[in-house]
């Protein structure tokens, strides 16, 4: 079992190691920091699995393959300024920049951030990156015309209310934010491509966060659960009018598996939840 460069113990597929899992109250400073640690040692693995179906100047919103070029969630994106939350290695933003838009690509991941460099280089599309933690956002109120995040970020936050706030803050009157999320009902099924394993094992309503310990019980990562509701909630809360919630279904054709995703399981359960909100004009 190698180290990375976060300094996290990996596992045989390249991917931190996690010596305990539990289920318990994690704040937002601690999220931030076993998170930031775990994006940074994980960017290698991650992206050379799945770095292929991302692209590298590509906008896919989600395991079932929906593309923002098909399914037009932002709108007409020339001349706008786009707000990327959880850009990871920045595909996304950089197919914004290649639609005429001008984004800024922000992640609290420095691993994510380097790849995104290298890729700005090779593709020769210089977007603009940013490290900042989602919950407080480095620019100016009514900066923004657009924000999206691609499972970018909000899973991972503790408190998905203060970010959405920060996103309503720096968007203009007008402005849109589309947002897509696992789909809640998967916290209570297995962790599995096989349709076979559909299952409840956890209650849908326990919103206690699934948390990963290293060796000496220290944090690696956190990931948060909200149901529909609670999204929903967070959305309207943040001053958004909700204009849609979607739940993609699998494109006919698509055969990749993305961890628990899958072709058969998507026949069957949604895996995605997407939120389109937009600020009173």
């Amino acid at each position: 079992m190698d180290g990375s460069p976060a300094g996290l113990p990996l596992a045989a597929d390249g991917y931190p190691a996690a010596s305990g899992v539990t289920r318990r109250r994690a704040g937002a400073a601690e999220s931030a920091r076993a998170n930031r640690g775990w994006w940074d040692a994980a960017a290698p693995a991650y992206l050379a699995e799945h770095g292929s179906d991302l692209g590298d100047t590509d906008f896919l919103w989600c395991p079932e393959g929906l593309r923002e070029a098909e399914a037009h969630l932002l709108g007409d994106v020339a001349g706008r300024r786009v707000l990327e939350v959880g850009c990871g290695s920045a595909p996304c933003s950089r197919w914004l920049a290649r639609a005429g838009a001008s984004p800024v690509a922000l992640d609290l991941s420095g691993g994510m951030l380097d790849r995104a460099a290298t890729l700005n280089r090779r593709t020769g599309i210089s977007v603009p990156l940013v490290q900042a933690d989602a919950g407080a956002l480095p620019l100016a109120d009514g900066s923004m015309d657009l924000a999206c995040s691609a499972f970018g970020g909000l899973p991972f936050v503790a408190d998905a209310a203060a970010v959405l706030a920060e996103v309503a803050r720096v968007l203009r009157p007008g402005g849109r934010f589309v947002a897509s999320v696992n789909h809640p009902v998967r916290w209570a099924l297995p962790d599995s491509p096989d349709p076979a394993d559909l299952r409840v094992v956890s209650s849908y309503f326990d919103r206690t966060p699934y948390v990963e310990t290293d060796e000496h019980g220290a944090t690696v990562y956190v990931e948060h659960h909200r149901t529909v509701g609670d999204w929903v909630r967070a959305v309207v809360g943040a001053g958004f009018v909700l204009r849609d919630l979607l739940e993609p279904e699998w494109t006919p054709g698509r055969s990749q598996t993305w961890g628990q995703w899958s072709p058969e399981r998507g026949a069957l359960v949604p895996g995605t939840l997407i939120l389109i909100g937009e600020l009173p004009a």
